[in-house]
Parts: C-alpha cells; structure tokens; sequence
C-alpha cells in the first residue's frame, strides 16, 4: 500500500470514524448500559466470549494461511463499527442500545483486542516478526479513545452542531472505508483474485453467523425484539476500518488487512439483506409480547 495512504491516510480515517462515534455519545449512554443489563451482558458474552472461538474455527476449518487467519482473527476482535448504529435505525432497531453497546465495547477492546490478536499470532508462530506489543497497544488506545473523547466533548459542548455533524460524519466513515478498501485491493491487485477465492467464502460465513448470533441468542434469553435487533447489528457489523489500521500501520502487514477489506464488501451487502428479512419476515410473526 502507498506509503501516504498508510502513515497519514489510514490513522485519519480511524481518527473520522471515531470521532463521528464520539459525537453520538454522552455520558448518559454509558450509565444507560446499566438500566439494561441482560441485554448487555448477554451482546458482550456472545462478541467477545462466543464468536472469536467461531471465527477460529472456521480459519482451522478452511486451513487459512497465517496472515489471512491473524487478520480473521483481528476481525473477530474489532468492537462494533459505527454502521450498525445506522443499520439498526433504518432497520427499527433499539439505537440508544447500539450506542451504549458501541461505547462500551469501543473501550473492553482495548484490552480483548490485542489478547485475541497475539492469541492469533502465537498460534501460527509469527509473534517473532509481528506482535501487539505494549508500545503499539498504547498507540492503538490513543487512537481509538482521543477522537471519541474529543467527539464527546463537542456533543457536550455544541449538542446542535453534533447533531448536524452526524450524517455528513457517517457519509464520510462509509467513504473513508470503501477507499480503503480500495487502496488494498489495487495494492495487492496481483493476489486480489487468490485472496477472495481464500477468505471470501470465509467472512461470508462469519458475517452471516454474527448477525444470527446477536438476533438470536439474545432472543433466547428474553431480550425484546427490537434489542435483539441492535445487538445483531452490533455484533454481526464489525469496525472494519479499525482492523485494517491495526494490520497495515501497528502490525505492517497489509496482506492481514485482506479479511477486514473483503468484510468491509461483504458486510454492507449482508447486514442490508438480513435487516430486511428481520423486520420482514422474522420479527413480524413474533408474539406482541415479544416485539
């Protein structure tokens, strides 16, 4: 990849999509989280507890090679992206939820995400050429909370220019990603086909089971529809942008960042398709009491 696009590029899209999350937050979405623990708690244990064992099947299943099973594996770690908040609006979602849930996972990630990176690392015995190490895990954590402390602060400050920040600031998260993802792509234009034919069918797979998971498992557990539906777009809809910054510029691989990019095509598609069905199909032949 360009080196411009690396070293510049790639830290100011982290820095955009984190800020635009930042200017969606109060501190009241973090207190909210405690009016509503069963939904919380039961979203967290199935992103961080339940799907980075998934997604670890499935890179031992498909024999992955190391760098496209770490970037996986990076994938699997990253906290919610900022889509999902706007995937469970379009798709009458509980978005106050979203909210708190993205806040929270945004700041458990600092420390879940290098543990199931270098789980990943050790594993297929790389952790001597690349590693999350405590340096980069600090560099990981300034850019990722400063701009959402930053964004808060304006939302606290000058609510009304948040508010009128919010779209144009998700427009731009959406743009920044797909030209990334194009950067990528056109970087490693020579394996783009070989890359797709190993790990697409794999994102696929666990896209599509994310976004089941957080639908379905809180809805076993009592959580009313319309939180099943936030906790599905939390957990199915990854920061992909996040993934792709950590393997190029923290860990200097941008054949790790493959998964995350392929995701960044797939998932769009997928979370579009799945809240269709969900307010379509799924959710209007629950019971009244479930809604």
């Amino acid at each position: 990849m360009d080196s411009a696009l690396s070293t510049i590029g790639l830290p100011i899209a982290v820095g955009i999509v984190m800020l635009g999350l930042g200017l969606t937050l109060t501190i009241a979405d973090f207190r909210r989280v405690l009016t509503q623990p069963l939904a919380v708690v039961v979203a967290l244990v199935c992103q961080l507890v339940l799907l980075p064992p998934v997604c670890f099947g499935l890179v031992v299943l498909f024999d992955l090679p190391p760098l496209l099973g770490v970037g996986m594996m990076l994938l699997a770690a990253s906290p919610g992206g900022t889509s999902a908040n706007l995937f469970s609006h379009l798709f009458r979602g509980d978005v106050a939820l979203n909210i708190s849930l993205t806040a929270l996972n945004s700041v458990i990630a600092i420390v879940t995400l290098p543990l199931i990176t270098n789980f990943a690392l050790a594993w297929y015995d790389l952790q001597n050429s690349v590693s999350l190490q405590f340096g980069k895990i600090v560099e990981v954590f300034a850019i990722v909370l400063v701009p959402v402390v930053i964004g808060m602060v304006i939302r606290a400050r000058a609510p009304a220019f948040a508010t009128r920040m919010d779209r144009p600031v998700r427009i731009a998260s959406l743009v920044v990603l797909l030209v990334l993802v194009a950067g990528i792509l056109v970087d490693q234009r020579a394996e783009v086909g070989g890359y797709f034919a190993k790990v697409g069918v794999v994102v696929a797979i666990f896209c599509a089971i994310s976004l089941a998971v957080g639908f379905f498992v809180p809805r076993l557990f009592g959580v009313t529809a319309r939180q099943a539906i936030a906790c599905s777009f939390e957990i199915g809809v990854h920061n992909a942008t996040l993934a792709i910054f950590i393997a190029v510029e923290v860990l200097d691989s941008v054949e790790m960042s493959i998964p995350a990019a392929v995701y960044g095509l797939v998932m769009l598609a997928m979370a579009a398709v799945w809240g269709f069905v969900l307010t379509r199909y799924v959710v209007r032949t629950a019971p009244p009491s479930m809604r």
